[in-house]
């Protein structure tokens, strides 16, 4: 079912072009019809002939907090679903791979899994002090199909991939920085004054150049990552039935049910993500 407000919004600012993540009362977390938006978002901005820079965001507090729960409760026991969600999922990493003009990622907050991925298939990366990356697939009984794999290796040491891809663990911004992982980090209330600024000067550069430069980058990621891609999202099909990953989302989702009692009794309650 879709829902009423826009799961995913673009808006322009001259020839900038803001793509902005729109479930902020569920941190952004990526619904069916979010990953739907985030496949078709790219060849549309492709075909916006006014459009010269992109910077993608998230509204509220998070930029996305990975996977809604409810949606990924409907793989284990729906085939279709999955076969498409990994459709969906190769095509968001190739068409973002492909996209002729510059993007700029404002991470304001948690990014997540697929969040993650986002993020680090921009062209540049700029962080809030208090976000953080975080690629949780593994943790939740998931193989790291999305761009983890496929992306991380070309942006730091495989030790640091490894680490950080088992574990789960969180990358503060400055941690990130410092691992090739993003840019800089800025004063979140700067965040996305800084991405527009750097999105205006990407946008002013030479378009045949920049766009030409884009192209023959993307040929080099796409000619490393092409067999960890396919790889990596066949087997994360397989595990979207395993046991170890039905009993951990339905573990996930006893504890969120649990916090929104608390929070509907009046109760303190951990935040999500």
């Amino acid at each position: 079912m879709s829902e009423v407000r826009p799961v995913l919004t673009v808006t322009a600012d001259g020839d900038i072009r803001i793509v902005t993540l729109n479930r902020p009362d569920r941190l952004n977390c990526v619904c069916e019809d979010l990953h739907r938006r985030l496949s078709e978002v790219w060849r549309e901005l492709a075909d916006d002939t006014e459009a010269r820079a992109v910077v993608l965001t998230g509204a509220g507090r998070a930029f996305s907090a990975g996977g809604d729960l409810e949606h990924l409760r409907r793989h284990h026991t729906d085939p279709e679903l999955r076969e498409r969600s990994i459709r969906l999922d190769r095509t968001i990493q190739t068409e973002l791979i492909r996209f002729p003009l510059p993007v700029v990622a404002a991470v304001n907050g948690p990014a997540v899994g697929l969040g993650c991925s986002l993020a680090l298939g921009c062209d540049l990366v700029l962080m809030a002090e208090d976000a953080y990356l975080a690629d949780p697939h593994v943790s939740v009984g998931l193989v790291a199909g999305d761009g983890g794999v496929t992306l991380w290796p070309l942006l730091t040491s495989l030790l640091r991939v490894k680490e950080y891809l088992l574990t789960g663990d969180r990358i503060p911004a400055t941690t990130a920085v410092e691992l090739g992982l993003a840019n800089r980090v800025v004063a979140g209330d700067r965040l996305m004054d800084e991405a527009l600024a750097l999105a205006r000067r990407l946008a002013a550069q030479p378009a045949e150049a920049l766009r030409a430069t884009k192209a023959a980058l993307a040929a080099v990621v796409e000619q490393v990552s092409r067999g960890g891609m396919e790889a990596a999202l066949l087997a994360e099909r397989a595990t979207m039935t395993s046991p170890d990953h039905v009993r951990i989302v339905e573990e996930l989702a006893s504890r969120s049910a649990r916090r929104g009692a608390d929070r509907a009794a009046g109760s303190p309650a951990d935040e999500e993500a």
